[in-house]
This record gives C-alpha cells, sequence and structure tokens, in this order.
C-alpha cells in the first residue's frame, strides 16, 4: 500500500470499539422484521443481507487489518482473477430464487479530511472530550484550519485518493468489474473521494465530452443519500452542510440528491451521538433501498465513512475490519426478501 495511506489509533477504534452494539442491533432489527407502512400494508424492511464468503481476503479471519494493503493486494481479491468474480456472481443471480440478489457493492471511506488531521494532532483523548465540539483550531505558527461543519478533503487527503484513483485503474485493467450505480455520502470529503477515484473514467464534469468519461462513453450521476453519512450528532466535522452549497460544488459533476433532501442538516445534535446499533440500522435502511429499486444493477460503488462502513460491517455481519482515510472494501452481498 501506498506510504500515504495506513491505519491510525482512531481508525481501530472506529472498527473494533462498541462491540455490545452489535447484538444490541440484531436484537432491534428483528423487532422490525414485522413492521408494515400503515398507508400500503407492506413490510418497510423485507430484505434481510448477509456477506458470500470466499471472493475477498479481508472477509477472512486470518486476514491481519492492522496491516492489510489493500492495493497491493488488488483490493482484497481472493479468487484467482476479476473474471472469476463476475461470473460467479452472474452464477450466484442465474442460479438464485426468485426472492434472492447477489451484488457486489464496493464501500468507499473518504481520504483523510481536515478533521482527520485534527485528530492526529491533539490526539483521540482530547479531540473526543473537546476539539471534536469544535469546528477548528489555531497552530501556534498562526495556520488556522477548519473541520466544522462539513471539513474538506486535506492536502494529504487528495494525495491517498489520487493514488486510489491509480490503483481502479490498474484494477480496471486486469478485469474489474464497473459499478453501474454510484452513491454518496452527503459530506463534501466523500462526495470528493468519488470524484477524485472516478474522475474521467466513470465521472466527468458539466461541459466535458461524454467521451472522456473513457470506459463507458457516458457519465455516472451520483445518488446522495442520508443514509450514507456519518455518525450524526455532537462532532462538528459529522454536521453537514447546506444542500444549496454542496450542489454548488457536486451538481457539475452529475451528483443528484434523493426526494426529500432537506437545504440544512435537520439531524445533527450537539449533545447527542448516534450509536453504532442506530447507525447499523440507517446502514441496513440504505440496502433495502439498493435491493429494492436496482436489482439490475450487480456491482455499486459508495463513498462514505470509516463509522458508516462499520455500520454496514454490523448491518451485514462481516467481521470487523479496519478501513484507514481512502481505504475501500468490497463485499459481496446476498439479499432475501421476505414475502409481503
Amino acid at each position: 500500500m501506498t506510504k500515504l495511506i495506513s491505519v491510525n489509533e482512531c481508525d481501530v477504534q472506529d472498527a473494533h470499539s462498541n462491540l455490545d452494539q452489535i447484538e444490541l442491533y440484531s436484537t432491534k432489527r428483528a423487532k422490525l422484521d414485522n413492521e408494515r407502512d400503515p398507508k400500503t400494508g407492506k413490510l418497510t424492511r423485507p430484505w434481510h443481507f448477509e456477506v458470500v464468503p470466499g471472493f475477498f481476503k479481508q472477509d477472512d479471519e486470518e486476514t491481519d487489518d492492522a496491516t492489510f494493503d489493500f492495493i497491493d493486494e488488488h483490493f482484497g481479491l481472493k479468487l484467482e482473477s476479476w473474471k472469476d468474480v463476475i461470473e460467479k456472481v452472474k452464477e450466484l443471480n442465474a442460479n438464485a430464487k426468485k426472492n434472492e440478489e447477489y451484488k457486489l457493492i464496493f464501500f468507499a471511506r473518504h481520504g483523510q479530511g481536515f478533521h482527520n488531521m485534527g485528530v492526529e494532532l491533539v490526539g483521540l483523548k482530547d479531540w473526543d472530550n473537546y476539539w471534536s465540539k469544535k469546528c477548528g483550531m489555531t497552530l501556534e505558527d498562526g495556520t488556522k484550519f477548519t473541520w466544522g461543519p462539513d471539513p474538506k478533503l486535506s492536502p494529504l487527503g487528495r494525495k491517498q485518493v489520487s493514488a486510489v484513483h491509480e490503483a481502479v485503474e490498474a484494477e480496471i485493467k486486469r478485469g474489474m468489474p464497473l459499478p453501474t450505480k454510484f452513491f454518496s455520502s452527503p459530506f463534501t470529503r466523500s462526495a470528493s473521494t468519488l470524484v477524485i477515484t472516478w474522475k474521467d473514467l466513470l465521472i466527468c464534469k458539466d461541459g466535458d465530452k461524454e467521451a472522456e468519461s473513457k470506459l463507458l462513453g457516458e457519465r455516472m450521476h451520483p445518488l446522495v443519500k442520508e443514509d450514507l453519512r456519518e455518525t450524526i450528532g455532537l462532532h462538528m466535522c459529522d454536521k453537514r452542510a447546506k444542500k444549496s452549497d454542496f450542489l454548488k460544488v457536486f451538481k457539475q459533476w452529475g451528483f443528484t440528491v434523493e426526494d426529500g433532501f432537506p437545504e440544512e442538516d435537520i439531524y445533527h445534535k450537539d449533545e447527542w451521538r448516534e450509536p453504532l446499533s442506530e447507525q447499523s440500522l440507517r446502514a441496513d435502511n440504505f440496502l433495502q433501498f439498493l435491493y429494492e429499486n436496482y436489482p439490475n444493477d450487480s456491482t455499486v460503488y459508495t463513498a462514505s465513512h470509516a463509522g458508516e462502513i462499520r455500520a454496514f460491517i454490523t448491518a451485514l455481519g462481516h467481521r470487523q475490519f479496519t478501513i484507514p482515510t481512502a481505504g475501500l472494501i468490497p463485499i459481496v452481498v446476498k439479499g432475501t426478501r421476505a414475502e409481503d
């Protein structure tokens, strides 16, 4: 892995703390099995999800997540080739029951943001106890930087994601399947990561020739989903910007926002932090949306955050796995739909 990307203490905590919340999530999710929409009478969460093992090294208990090099390891590819992945997922879907569906989902974390710089400067304890509730700091040399609300990628973060862009290009040449749907957190750091990773591949800017999106000959249009945002509340870096400010930057890159997306961040609370069990329900809600609405898209890319990827891992029953800034983890996911 490029020396730009490495695991730190905060990454490990994001991946391995709050283990009691995993069982609590399972309890909360089970209670929603029979919940129905009062207007339609249909189940609100008809899909159940599980990891299909054997495709990637990250689901192998022998893989050390503290030292795992996702770039050198071809994003964790465990099979002989990406062609094998494509064929096996295709075969799984061809042989699936009518209520079953398989997808390869890339869960990508944003590159280093200015808030991540803040954690490294002050230490995790002081960050959690004090600095996370502030909007920025001034260094002894007078340098000022901000991380809230909605921090941008740091210069290092942009370099990290550029390295991932190069790795994506290399894996595509080795046969990696191309995502046919892109989804993004509503935070600048994640949307910027998506743009830099896929720029001139599947993402291009207004005014650019669509042919310059050189893989498919057409632009992808990432959909922004609130369910992909980082852990809600308390930390100012996890309060999002206004919708209009976000779209001033990212609409030109083809981004659209989900229906009902509010102008202001109506979810952030200054004195409350979303527990992992609740965030995992939110991740499950995104998967419900994905499997219910995109049955023909077997390869999907999401750009989000360390806490959000941890929530997906919890919702899927995947082993806990540390994701560094700009890291990603591909997972083959089986969805099984209950009858309404």
